[in-house]
């Protein structure tokens, strides 16, 4: 899967917490994350001059909160996990180091409990 691939796919499903997301698809919508970040912050610093305030940084990171938490389920979801592991978040540096692992170990070749495999 593609980058544009990727996000629309993202975008497409933002409410859609039972199927499965591949790889790609994950990290992909993270690279859209970090670099929407970075040229919004940008924007807010040097265009606007809120540098402290960022009022375009708000209201990216309060449109993104439902599709991030969206894909990261189903990303779970491909590795055959439960969605609920996403609050390995609210556990500093261990569950960080252990949904990182997850996120980047390669998802069930054939159809899981939710669904089939996302790149067939």
């Amino acid at each position: 899967m593609g980058f544009f691939d990727a996000i629309e796919s993202g975008l497409r499903k933002y409410s859609q917490f039972s199927e499965r997301a591949s790889r790609s698809e994950y990290w992909y919508w993270v690279l859209l994350n970090i670099l929407g970040g970075i040229v919004i912050g940008l924007f807010d610093t040097f265009i606007l001059r809120m540098p402290q305030i960022r009022p375009l940084g708000i209201i990216f990171s309060l449109a993104m909160i439902i599709p991030n938490i969206s894909v990261t389920i189903r990303r779970l979801h491909d590795i055959n996990r439960s969605g609920w592991w996403e609050f390995l978040l609210f556990v500093p540096i261990l569950g960080w180091i252990v949904l990182l692992i997850w996120m980047c170990t390669k998802g069930s070749e054939n159809t899981n409990r939710f669904g089939d495999n996302p790149l067939k």
